[in-house]
């Protein structure tokens, strides 16, 4: 019974379903779920450090049960794109409902399509990997692929990473940072890639030419079928969802740095250098990213089997939660920065 909790996680689909069917001051479902009701529950909700017996780890990560929940995201995915795509082009909206549905399908693709593709793109599966990609695609965020897995795995924790928070930093000004920065890191190690390989920068082979065509496709697609209201719900969607998962960054590792070695190299990769949460709503819904220490120690364990790790930093609130006091700086300063002092000085 208790690997049926991931099942949880599509009550956020189902939420936004219920947006834009009922609209009105249902259209904020999602939002309301995702960002008032998950925090509070976690506030009165028991945590869990609980980790799976090493002697079952493997018997776990082979049931296919917990990939199928991964994949059901896809379709999932898609159909609620596209009824939001039908729905702002062919019905008329007050501005509170086109700004509830917008943010609640963009939570969609944010949670169960960035998020969902970050699982995926970390197995060795061709067709994982590929399915990984195409649902980045409503996010427009396709050279995540590249920059996460072949960047930020390497420079996690330091200052060549765009997609590590500094002390002292706002969300805000970490958005801008981390969403041009990363976006330059793809295409340089894309460059780098083809470079070593003999081949040409300006050519198929290179993919993140091929993902700002499918990218081009895509807009182009719902433009034709949708019209202007459709390409205008789609790019915001689309940043309401990459924007989702920056937030996610900038909580995961804030103000925590790998000390330089004297050969100039920062330390190896820690428990110590990411922020986790035990709160069990969290772990759910986000499939365990919560568990983001165990996540960087091997990027390739199944999320079912990650493990709390008594030397990692502990978040005071659940993703959720610490995702809001991150909107308000002056909040998120106030809770963080003594924490992330009293670990650097460890």
């Amino acid at each position: 019974m208790k690997d049926l909790k991931y099942f949880a996680a599509y009550l956020l689909p189902l939420s936004a379903a219920l947006a834009l069917v009922f609209q009105g001051i249902w259209a904020w479902t999602t939002v309301a779920l995702a960002f008032v009701v998950i925090p509070l529950a976690e506030l009165f909700l028991p945590q869990s450090d609980a980790n799976v017996p090493p002697e079952e780890e493997v018997q776990r990560s082979g049931l296919r049960l917990f990939d199928w929940l991964l994949y059901l995201n896809a379709p999932l995915l898609f159909g609620i794109v596209g009824w939001y795509l039908f729905v702002v082009s062919h019905q008329s909206l007050s501005l509170t409902e086109l700004f509830g549905l917008t943010l609640s399908a963009g939570l969609i693709v944010g949670a169960n399509g960035i998020n969902v593709a970050h699982e995926l793109g970390h197995r060795s599966k061709v067709a994982e990997q590929a399915l990984a990609k195409w649902m980045l695609l409503p996010a427009l965020y396709q050279h995540f692929f590249i920059e996460h897995n072949r960047g930020h795995h390497k420079n996690v924790a330091t200052d060549q990473d765009p997609a590590s928070a500094r002390l002292g930093e706002n969300v805000y000004a970490f958005w801008w940072r981390s969403v041009t920065g990363s976006w330059r890191s793809a295409w340089e190690f894309e460059r780098g890639s083809l470079e070593k390989e003999g081949k040409p920068v300006w050519s198929w082979a290179n993919e993140m030419l091929r993902f700002c065509l499918y990218q081009t496709l895509w807009l182009a697609g719902v433009t034709a079928v949708f019209g202007w209201k459709g390409l205008a719900g789609a790019v915001a969607v689309g940043v309401a969802g990459f924007l989702l998962l920056e937030t996610i960054n900038y909580i995961e590792h804030y103000g925590l740095r790998r000390r330089l070695l004297p050969s100039g190299r920062p330390e190896p990769v820690s428990p110590e250098h990411s922020w986790n949460s035990d709160h069990e709503l969290g772990r759910i819904f986000l499939y365990e990213l919560t568990r983001h220490s165990d996540h960087h120690y091997k990027s390739t364990r199944k999320y079912q089997i990650l493990r709390h790790m008594d030397e990692s930093p502990q978040l005071p609130f659940g993703y959720p939660a610490s995702m809001v006091l991150a909107l308000m700086p002056p909040v998120w300063f106030g809770v963080m920065n003594p924490r992330v002092e009293r670990m650097n000085k460890c």
